[in-house]
């Protein structure tokens, strides 16, 4: 019997992958309407379900891991990592657990995404694209970070980084540092509340004030981070123009 080709073997990955995805999306859903149930509902049965367990912790991780599968809000979990587990065992929880789930969703997008040079073409999207994607490949951990500091689309950052597919190791680093001002603020928020589902009228001011800041501060460093980048890029573009100038430079003396 004749081995399937390594194109039909990626297709192969890709159609099982997309299968257990859907599957896993359609469940939730199906679970959630069937309850009538809003996310914050659906978080808050999970909270009561395994809050005074011993296996909680082991609970929430798989649900943290699953989570990017069926698109739950990773904000709402980490709150709820806060809610579950205090302000330092639910940053220690959360920590690990939404790192791994990153991890998870960049393998996911790097099993579907297509391969390097994919995204090449003539017209001005697909220049701006295809500059856009060799910056991020270029300078992976910087710009993770700052997306990460900006608080842009976790899962988004996720799957558009596997599918980009840039290097492992500073996508993983940059999501652990640039999602740590993030992670603490919400599980401080998540922290000082008695139930997710009832709004935040009960929340402890102190904890909001912290969270604020925290979130102030990681827009902040943001910021300079950004202004570095575009201080190292012009000195780069800088660099190229002298080197470009100089053999004409050498031709004209000739």
């Amino acid at each position: 019997m004749e081995r399937p080709s390594p194109a039909a073997k990626t297709w192969i990955q890709r159609a099982f992958v997309v299968t257990l995805w859907i599957g896993a999306f359609v469940a939730f859903r199906s679970y959630r309407s069937a309850n009538d149930l809003s996310t914050l509902g659906a978080g808050q049965e999970f909270i009561d379900a395994v809050e005074m367990a011993w296996w909680g912790v082991l609970a929430f991780g798989l649900a943290y891991l699953i989570r990017p599968i069926v698109l739950f809000p990773a904000s709402v979990i980490t709150v709820m990592g806060g809610l579950l587990f205090g302000p330092v065992a639910g940053v220690a929880v959360v920590v690990l657990f939404s790192n791994l789930s990153a991890l998870l969703a960049y393998s996911i997008g790097r099993t579907l995404g297509g391969a390097p040079g994919a995204e090449d073409g003539n017209n001005e999207a697909a220049t701006l694209a295809k500059r856009w994607t060799n910056r991020l490949r270029t300078n992976s951990f910087e710009s993770v970070f700052i997306m990460r500091l900006l608080f842009l689309p976790y899962d988004l950052v996720n799957y558009l980084s596997g599918a980009l597919r840039i290097k492992w190791l500073p996508f993983i680093a940059a999501t652990a540092l640039g999602s740590l001002p993030g992670t603490i603020s919400f599980v401080l928020l998540g922290a000082s509340l008695e139930r997710i589902d009832e709004g935040f009228g009960g929340i402890n001011p102190w904890s909001l004030v912290a969270s604020v800041a925290i979130f102030m501060v990681s827009l902040g460093i943001a910021r300079v981070v950004r202004s570095r980048q575009g201080m190292d890029d012009a000195e780069t573009a800088h660099a190229q123009t002298l080197d470009e100038l100089v053999p004409v430079e050498a031709a004209v003396r000739n």
